[in-house]
């Protein structure tokens, strides 16, 4: 049995579980999320927890079961607790700015790159070169930070772009001059 599926969802104080069939709705102080997991999956909920269970034991169920199940806590957690994630922007005369729910980008090109919040996705910008992209759900906030870097993602020499808070960028040595 899967370890990671077979440990029950805590659901903490203050959001909502429905479970509809396969499909399992949770309300809280960040928003809705929505979940719906495939055939082979059960969902149940049993006092204040969630189950995720498997109808068979056949190798298509084993494979989803702890999937599944990490889905369901991402859902119920981001709209308790949400997801953020953080980029750093490296280099001379890059910034960025926000304009109403549009990030407005700097990198060195001939033009701005603006890029627009998907709904329920807060995008706040600190001191220029710090942005941190938060939201209740996991997927669409790391799938923005994605997008984000690779506008101008960090070369090696000099590492010049938007990069995660806390990357470690590998650095190669440059030429050494003529001898």
């Amino acid at each position: 049995m899967s370890r990671i599926g077979k440990l029950p969802i805590e659901i903490p104080a203050g959001v909502e579980v429905k479970i509809d069939g396969q499909t399992i709705i949770a309300k809280g102080p960040l928003g809705t999320e929505e979940v719906t997991v495939r055939p082979e999956i059960t969902l149940s909920q049993e006092d204040n927890k969630v189950v995720v269970g498997r109808i068979n034991d056949e190798r298509k169920s084993r494979s989803l079961h702890g999937m599944s199940r990490t889905l369901v806590a991402n859902a119920i957690n981001g709209v308790k607790n949400g997801f953020e994630k953080k980029l750093e922007i490296v280099g001379v005369g890059y910034r960025a700015a926000m304009q109403g729910t549009t990030l407005n980008l700097q990198l060195g090109y001939s033009h701005p790159i603006n890029i627009e919040a998907p709904k329920g996705v807060k995008i706040e910008v600190e001191a220029n070169t710090k942005i941190r992209i938060s939201g209740p759900n996991k997927q669409v906030v790391g799938d923005l930070a994605a997008l984000v870097r690779s506008k101008r993602p960090p070369e090696v020499y000099k590492g010049k772009g938007v990069k995660y808070e806390g990357e470690h960028i590998r650095r190669k040595v440059g030429k050494t001059g003529k001898k």
